[in-house]
């Protein structure tokens, strides 16, 4: 198996806000050297726990650009919507930032067949010379790229190096990685799969959890690498509790992981809406969960 370029486990950052609701990117700065400082070998910024959807053009830039003069490791941008033009645009000034990458979504709300999933994600892929992260999340899109789709998408794109897949349908994840081979990098989009997805041949995990988790997630990654299974499962059992934390229908992500990182003392604020604040309760779980994994180290 190649190197995967943008590493093994890369966290899909938070977007830290102020007390007026404006980006702080001070914060920000902070959160990215503490994430690749725990174990983090990239990061996903504007993604949907970035809040992505929430934020302006600008402000993903300048975002972009923040993340970037921060850290040392690969910075991928979410430059996405289910606007292609838009999504073209906004790829091709992301360029100027200095990011490693593009993460580009399947559109939601418009719920396109797979000819026009392909020919949206190929047009975003045809705008730049990053190379390209595809991003498959049925459950916020309404539409799941096939695995044909995915075939096609990387043989006729050279810069279509990766998928992250949230799916959950490892069936599918497996025939893709088969036929592929090293000219696809598969990620686990969801914690709870990294274990049954590295099975497949998956390289690893664009994670939410590692906010608070990134040793742990590393430390799998590698057991999985030495054959060690039994750590492997060992250390995902003992991530349990974040994985049935991290997102709830009371409190969807990144709700959670907000609350988590206020708990280590990173003044990231609450969610714009449409996901709004959170409360006593969250904030009280966050640091239960959040100081028993620390128990667990030792």
């Amino acid at each position: 198996m190649n190197s995967p370029r943008f590493g093994t486990v890369l966290t899909a950052m938070v977007t830290p806000f102020g007390a007026d609701g404006s980006i702080d990117f001070s914060v920000a700065s902070d959160l990215a050297r503490y994430l690749v400082d725990e174990g983090s070998d990239g990061l996903v910024i504007a993604g949907s726990t970035g809040e992505g959807g929430s934020l302006s053009d600008e402000e993903k830039l300048a975002l972009f650009a923040c993340v970037v003069e921060s850290v040392t490791v690969p910075v991928l941008a979410g430059t996405s919507s289910s606007n292609t033009s838009h999504s073209i645009a906004l790829t091709t000034r992301a360029e100027a930032t200095g990011v490693a990458g593009i993460l580009a979504t399947t559109p939601a709300y418009a719920r396109p067949n797979q000819h026009g999933i392909a020919g949206h994600l190929g047009a975003i892929a045809e705008s730049t010379s990053l190379p390209v992260m595809l991003y498959d999340i049925p459950v916020r899109t309404g539409r799941k790229i096939e695995s044909a789709t995915t075939v096609e998408l990387v043989r006729e794109h050279s810069n279509i190096v990766a998928l992250k897949d949230a799916s959950g349908d490892l069936v599918s994840a497996a025939h893709t990685k088969a036929v592929l081979g090293d000219a696809l990098d598969l990620y686990s989009g969801d914690d709870s799969m990294l274990l049954p997805f590295m099975a497949i041949g998956a390289v690893g995990i664009v994670s939410v959890a590692a906010h608070w988790a990134g040793r742990e997630f590393q430390a799998m990654v590698r057991a999985v690498h030495a054959g060690d299974w039994v750590t492997a499962r060992e250390i995902n059992e003992r991530l349990h509790e974040s994985y049935e934390f991290e997102s709830t229908s009371q409190y969807p992500n990144p709700m959670p992981s907000k609350a988590a990182l206020r708990s280590l003392e990173f003044e990231v604020g609450e969610c714009r809406y449409p996901l709004g604040p959170g409360d006593k309760v969250l904030d009280a779980s966050a640091a239960k969960v959040v100081d028993r994994l620390r128990v667990q180290r030792g």
